[in-house]
């Protein structure tokens, strides 16, 4: 058997290696266009920005590595320049020699990656100071430029994951840096009020945002030297850096039967088997689908790329991985905060065709005795079954560990109260007695059942309607004088029991209190005593304050 994989970055020598290892008869020949294999992508803005020394620590095994390894030939610097799947061949053109020639296979995988974004009016050809940060080339030609030309300002269009870590990097090192996002919002993976967090560390870093703009003109001969965006501003720049998304790269389907999917990438089914015999497709090229919804969605990430690759090297081989799909979990650090997600968001969960129900817990990632700093974590759940849907939290330490709790329990189809089950570990400088895991999990069932919250945004809506209600601030008087929610009484949690009496137990009560512990404690003492509705301000204070100011 011949297996001939076209990519040799994450998904394609994954492939090989994962053939290799079920089956040493099969012959194993892999092609890649570019001169580097198996690198890092995700670790280039790290080396650009001076944290890591070396761009060679990027590119960790070469061709000949393999090769010793795993005995198969990986050819560099080889562009594939078309597929024949009915008869079985490829084009190649050997770039060294500059000349062509055609290659048989039995199997053939496509690893082809995906392509940079370059939007109106950019154009990498006609300015040597604007660059992608998608490969090894484009990572060593930003570092060569930074290094022979005096770069103070920078602008970075786009804030998904590249453009904010390229942001922290160059702003770390000393540039002044201008985003440029078309959206409302930062990292627009994100819902708003938790994007409110990234934008506001951005600003007290130095960072110029211009949300809901894009450039429209460029000014500079050979280099981009001024942009203008639609609302007029001029950013002065030195430096541009394109961070606008990416597409699948499916060239090589043209002119034959493979399928593509609803979201442009190749459709494959859960062996990555296309929709031709014999043909495969991995990593960024290939449609994968959400875990919970069961439909495709393009989640172009590295880890997802080397499952892919194992599981069709092991199809290939006879073996019996498939692919369960993906969550679409991120994390991404931004300077001292950490912001990562996983499964649904409240829309995704109501397009989905959930019940969702949502609250924000704010919680010390460990004992605060010994430095714990708080997490903000969004939670979603389902309102009729109470499975647990998805997670965003934000926070300066644990985010990682709590997500993938989250990612975890998700991945298992656990309800919101398993979470409050889980046997998670516990020590003053790890955790809290009720790790924000297992909070999550509490509040979370507890505004399903009978114990509802109320969002900032619903309770600005209603108000803004003209809806009665009454806000009750559960606070210290010192606390309540500081700040508090329009229109909301103070009555003190230790005073709440007699001031109860001159409520309307009829109208709906909204409580709540810093962050929403003592707020708890109220909604159930209220409705205890016979008020009809009581909901707990989601997040208390501290959430509605953010939310205010975003």
């Amino acid at each position: 058997m011949k297996i001939v994989v076209i990519g040799s970055v994450a998904a394609g020598t994954s492939v090989a290696a994962k053939a290799r290892r079920n089956d040493e008869t099969a012959e194993i020949v892999v092609y890649e266009s570019g001169e580097d294999i198996s690198y890092s992508v995700c670790g280039m803005p790290y080396f650009l920005g001076g944290e890591v020394d070396s761009v060679d620590t990027l590119i960790p095994r070469n061709a000949q590595w393999f090769k010793k390894r795993f005995d198969f030939d990986i050819h560099t610097g080889h562009h594939v320049k078309a597929i024949h799947p009915s008869v079985k061949e490829i084009e190649v053109y050997n770039k060294k020699e500059g000349k062509g020639f055609r290659e048989t296979f039995d199997k053939l995988v496509l690893a082809t990656g995906s392509y940079s974004l370059a939007p109106s009016p950019f154009s990498l050809d006609s300015y040597s100071n604007i660059f992608h940060v998608k490969s090894m080339a484009d990572t060593k030609a930003i570092d060569a430029y930074m290094k022979q030309n005096d770069t103070k300002h920078v602008t970075v269009v786009g804030s998904g994951f590249i453009g904010l870590e390229m942001t922290e990097q160059l702003t770390e090192k000393g540039m002044n840096v201008t985003v440029v996002e078309l959206a409302s919002q930062v990292f627009p993976k994100i819902d708003p009020d938790m994007a409110y967090h990234i934008e506001k560390k951005l600003k007290d870093k130095g960072v110029k945002l211009h949300l809901s703009d894009k450039v429209q003109t460029i000014e500079g001969s050979g280099k981009a030297a001024v942009l203008t965006t639609d609302k007029g501003a001029d950013i002065e720049t030195d430096l541009v850096i394109l961070a606008v998304g990416v597409r699948p790269n499916t060239f090589l389907t043209t002119n034959t039967d493979i399928e593509l999917g609803q979201t442009g990438a190749i459709k494959v089914n859960d062996y990555m088997e296309t929709s031709v015999k014999d043909v495969f497709a991995v990593g960024d090229v290939a449609e994968s689908f959400h875990r919970v919804t069961g439909k495709p969605i393009y989640h172009p990430l590295g880890s997802t790329a080397n499952k892919m690759g194992r599981i069709a090297g092991d199809h290939i081989t006879g073996g019996k991985l498939s692919f369960k799909g993906t969550l679409g979990t991120g994390i991404v650090r931004l300077f001292d905060l950490t912001v990562g997600y996983t499964g649904l968001s409240q829309a995704e969960a109501k397009t989905a065709g959930f019940d969702p129900v949502v609250i924000h817990n704010i919680k010390p990632a460990h004992a605060q005795y010994v430095g714990g700093q708080n997490l903000i974590i969004k939670a979603v759940a389902d309102r009729k079954t109470g499975r647990f849907l998805g997670a965003q939290i934000v926070g300066s330490e644990g985010v990682d560990k709590r997500i993938d709790v989250f990612a975890t329990a998700i991945t298992f189809e656990a309800n919101a109260e398993e979470l409050f089950d889980l046997d998670l570990a516990y020590a003053p400088p790890f955790s809290t007695t009720k790790d924000p895991v297992i909070y999550t999990g509490m509040v979370l069932e507890n505004a399903r059942e009978q114990l509802p919250v109320m969002t900032p945004e619903e309770l600005i809506s209603k108000q803004n309607s003209g809806e009665k209600l009454q806000v009750i601030d559960v606070r210290s008087s010192k606390q309540y004088e500081k700040n508090h929610v329009d229109d909301a009484i103070n009555i003190p949690m230790p005073a709440l029991r007699k001031g109860a009496g001159e409520l309307d137990k009829s109208l709906p009560t909204v409580v709540y209190c810093n962050k929403g512990v003592t707020s708890n404690t109220a909604q159930n003492l209220l409705l205890n005593i016979g008020f009809k509705q009581v909901y707990v301000l989601s997040g208390g204070n501290t959430n509605f304050r953010y939310y205010k100011e975003m």
